[in-house]
């Protein structure tokens, strides 16, 4: 199985399965001589790992990483930094329940890729998923840390930030809109007013043994213009790419994204107007920061829809790998909303693409 790497210059090799020993990833392309400590990229597992409350799977694991490789520290550096040679990363799996997936060995869960996977390789790690689980996205979260650190070494302080907007049909309201309130709440939703709204939805789908789709948006600010390149190089084309490659993703918008299609021409055009330091002032974001696949200074918006999670108890119809009809329906530990836990997978997605694009912008530019 090949593919199991993404980025140009800043480069994320990811490895392991649900139920393996571990997972982890190899980071290439991270410049010497920044600051990295394993706290530095804990702080970022600590938000997406499983457990933390009754909305999401109750696996326990506490993800915490390892750096085997690509740093160095003596009473010159002032503390742990990159060499500029490989990270390691690892993260080993605790709380793996494997009996939990004997009983659909030999069937297809509906909405899962357990028949894809089969179809392509005639093999497949039913448990929890094996490679195709979203067990996989913690290495992601780790790299994201790495590039973070990136960015704010180039750049000063790129702040990346993402919040879910919508469970279901239930949305939040702009106009109470509070970053703050996104670490305060289990949904990591930025408006306060609709948390106990979605607390009461999303336990009635919880103990009915179903699921729900939901939608993340995600912002980078302090980006500075001119990040990206034109026709196969663009920086909308790689954010969207890396959004979809997240577990459960299926549409990816930048700026008005889809909406684009209901404005006119005289709304959808960004105006400008000149500043006092010389770079113009955009008098609106419908862009979404990209311009000709180019970063315009402007804060960068993506938003990207996951889907309910497959495993749910409600009996399912599929095949087995006989090829015969059957039943199915799915045990063990499963977040009834996926889209929780994304939100912070959303915002590592969106530093290793800024991260690369950046090497990529002073490798050609200067």
């Amino acid at each position: 199985m090949s593919h199991n790497s993404f980025g140009h210059l800043f480069r994320v090799t990811t490895f392991g399965e649900s139920h393996g020993p571990a997972i982890g990833c190899v980071v290439d392309g991270c410049p010497p001589g920044i600051a990295l400590t394993e706290p530095d990229i804990q702080t970022y597992l600590d938000r997406r790992k499983p457990g933390q409350s009754k909305f999401v799977s109750q696996r326990q694991e506490p993800d915490a990483v390892r750096i085997l490789s690509g740093v160095f520290e003596d009473d010159r550096t002032k503390g742990q930094i990159t060499t500029g040679t490989p990270i390691a990363l690892l993260i080993e799996n605790v709380d793996a329940r494997s009996k939990d997936y004997g009983d659909i060995s030999d069937k297809f869960r509906p909405g899962h890729a357990d028949y894809t996977y089969w179809a392509k390789y005639g093999v497949r790690d039913y448990r929890g998923g094996g490679r195709q689980s979203a067990r996989e996205t913690a290495t992601r979260v780790a790299a994201g840390a790495i590039a973070r650190k990136i960015l704010d070494a180039m750049y000063g302080r790129v702040t990346i930030r993402a919040a879910l907007i919508q469970m279901g049909t239930l949305t939040i309201d702009r106009a109470r809109w509070d970053w703050d309130e996104v670490l305060r709440n289990p949904f990591n939703a930025p408006d306060a007013g609709v948390v106990n709204q979605w607390a009461d939805y999303l336990e009635g789908l919880r103990k009915s043994g179903s699921s729900i789709g939901a939608l993340v948006e995600v912002v980078a600010e302090g980006v500075p213009a001119g990040l990206g390149a034109p026709i196969y190089g663009k920086l909308d084309a790689d954010i969207a790419s890396a959004m979809m490659s997240i577990n459960a993703v299926k549409g990816v918008e930048i700026g008005a994204g889809m909406a684009a299609a209901t404005l006119t021409g005289e709304e959808n055009a960004d105006e400008m107007r000149a500043g006092p330091d010389g770079k113009p002032i955009f008098l609106s974001n419908q862009a979404g920061g990209i311009l000709g696949g180019i970063s315009t200074g402007q804060s960068i918006v993506a938003r990207f829809s996951v889907k309910p999670t497959s495993s749910i108890l409600t009996p399912r119809k599929t095949i087995g790998i006989d090829g015969k009809n059957t039943e199915i329906a799915t045990k063990g530990r499963h977040d009834p909303c996926v889209g929780i836990r994304a939100v912070p997978i959303g915002e590592a997605m969106m530093a290793c693409v800024l991260a690369d694009h950046a090497l990529r912008h002073r490798a050609q530019m200067g």
